[in-house]
């Protein structure tokens, strides 16, 4: 039998109306191209957000095991009331849930990866419904409990489940047409990207773009899983993730991006001695904070040195305490916030000179100030203030010619 893995989010399910939209996709797909189907649903939009409201007025640390017991009703909810409107629809449907599955995660409770999805109990309930629709976002741990894999985990579920049936094909159904140039909410003119490889999208995923999670593109570059992004209104081509041999044509800059998730941290006054850059950044990930862009200044009699760094802006305070509370030896720590990275990507950086440049002079003239550089094969990102993102966005997509 042949077998579809469909991914909706939570736009996408947002209320009964969209529900009964994507049901129709869902019809379609079961009636026309007589493919069985296993439909991966997100929480309905904003409900997420009201669980963790209600799970920090009792308590704020979100590695317990009930934080993730109680995020996953969100799945739980909206897989069975799209299930029940498709029977309804005489298309012989049923609801399932991670644990049911199973999804075997690790024990990283809000944060869990996927160790193993056995496939067995899919196929054998696909011989009698036409399609399952299982609560994306989570799993079971070898301790029998209810894990989530992180915000934006559905698509992780959904790469997951196709590789585990052996496709070579998952379609994300969100509420764009694709994936874009940059965002089209700021920068008017973004236009839709119709291919895009995986190492460029998970650059851009990772630097901002909420169209795909970053560890879903890990595993379909991984295992070979083209991801079809569509829109869930239009009926129309996204845009193809594809291995870099197969785009034929390589912009420089294939989209730009931005994210507000940054705080700077720097510290002044180091020993400038081996092995204390592994100490400073060794003491946060204990904590499990994962530093981003880098700086470090030797001051001129070589005795000192100054180290900036940006983390995740909910981890600011954390990492200031624990340095603080360390025994590194520093002269004085500052941290900063209201702080935008804006990134550009393409794999077409590779073969080309110059791009930084342009980069670097279109940001001189609207006067906007660089205050941290990350460089890797196929992407520039610079830290800037935030209230200049949408000037620096629209710019730089102008700069590289990705206009309408």
């Amino acid at each position: 039998m042949a077998i579809q893995v469909m991914k909706f989010g939570g736009t996408s399910v947002a209320n009964l109306i969209r529900i009964k939209n994507i049901a129709k996709i869902i019809e379609s797909e079961v009636k026309i191209n007589k493919n069985k189907l296993v439909v991966v649903v997100s929480a309905m939009s904003g409900v997420t957000n009201r669980l963790i409201e209600d799970y920090k007025k009792v308590r704020q640390k979100i590695t317990d095991p009930e934080y993730d017991v109680i995020l996953s009703t969100g799945e739980q909810h909206s897989a069975a009331i799209i299930s029940t409107l498709l029977n309804e629809r005489k298309i012989e449907s049923r609801s399932i849930l991670g644990w049911q599955i199973p999804i075997n995660t690790d024990s990283n409770y809000s944060k869990a990866r996927i160790l193993e999805i056995n496939s067995d109990l899919i196929k054998t309930l696909l011989k009698k419904y036409k399609v399952l629709v299982v609560a994306g976002f989570q799993g079971i741990s070898k301790d029998d409990r209810i894990t989530t894999l992180g915000r934006g985990g559905s698509d992780t579920s959904a790469v997951a489940i196709a590789y585990s049936l052996g496709l070579k094909s998952c379609q994300i159904y969100t509420d764009v047409d694709g994936i874009f140039t940059s965002d089209p909410r700021i920068v008017k003119n973004a236009t839709k990207i119709n291919s895009i490889t995986y190492e460029e999208i998970l650059e851009l995923a990772s630097l901002g773009s909420k169209v795909l999670h970053p560890r879903s593109v890990e595993l379909a570059m991984k295992y070979g899983i083209k991801i079809h992004v569509r829109s869930s209104f239009k009926r129309k081509t996204g845009t193809m993730v594809v291995k870099e041999e197969n785009k034929i044509e390589k912009e420089v800059v294939t989209g730009i991006t931005s994210s507000e998730n940054e705080s700077k941290i720097t510290l002044k006054g180091i020993p400038d001695k081996p092995g204390i850059a592994a100490k400073i950044f060794g003491t946060l990930a204990k904590i499990n904070i994962n530093v981003d862009m880098i700086v470090q200044n030797i001051t001129d009699d070589g005795k000192f040195a100054s180290l900036t760094f940006t983390v995740p802006i909910e981890d600011e305070k954390r990492a200031v305490k624990e340095l603080k509370m360390s025994k590194i030896k520093f002269k004085n720590i500052d941290s900063k916030n209201s702080l935008c990275k804006i990134s550009i990507v393409g794999v077409g950086m590779k073969s080309n000179v110059g791009v930084a440049k342009k980069m670097f002079e279109t940001l001189a003239l609207k006067n906007i100030n660089i205050q941290v550089i990350s460089t890797s094969e196929i992407k520039i990102s610079v830290l800037i203030d935030l209230k200049k993102k949408k000037i620096a966005l629209n710019a730089l997509h102008n700069a590289y010619g990705l206009q309408i």
